[in-house]
């Protein structure tokens, strides 16, 4: 199991999608031939495992692995055991709406900032990404 968790961070290290893809193509070739079963298995999970390479590099560490929405959910679990039982469904979603609120107001705080105003602006970089002051019309 160590070689093949080895061999998987050989696609992980590549700097590029192109890269990665090609790499993965290799690896799944590489361990189909000693246990034929995984060949589907990776053809399958292939474009999945690899989204997140589509996106602007400095996204990499922030979106390849679920970690931030295991610990949003593990954050709702706490404060929902807190509460016991919900006395309706709106009580749940004030509870559920106030932690997704906390933490959207964490991620925008500049030293704990999820994913910064500049990097976003690399998904569409043709958009005029400038602030626009609202005319006197507009208030």
């Amino acid at each position: 199991t160590e070689m093949v968790a080895a061999v998987f961070r050989t696609i992980f290290a590549q700097p590029d999608l192109a890269s990665m893809a090609k790499q993965w193509d290799k690896v799944r070739d590489d361990l189909a031939s000693r246990y034929p079963k995984t060949g589907p298995l990776m053809d399958g999970a292939k474009a999945e495992v690899l989204a997140f390479a589509a996106f602007p590099r400095e996204h990499w560490r922030k979106i390849w692995s679920t970690n931030p929405l295991e610990r949003l959910n593990k954050e709702i679990k706490r404060r929902s055991r807190v509460v016991g039982i919900f006395p309706n469904e709106a009580a749940v979603i004030r509870l559920i709406g106030a932690v997704l609120a906390d933490t959207h107001d964490e991620w925008q705080v500049d030293d704990r900032r999820y994913l910064c105003e500049g990097s976003m602006a690399k998904l569409y970089p043709t958009r005029d990404t400038e602030t626009v002051a609202l005319e006197k019309s507009d208030r």
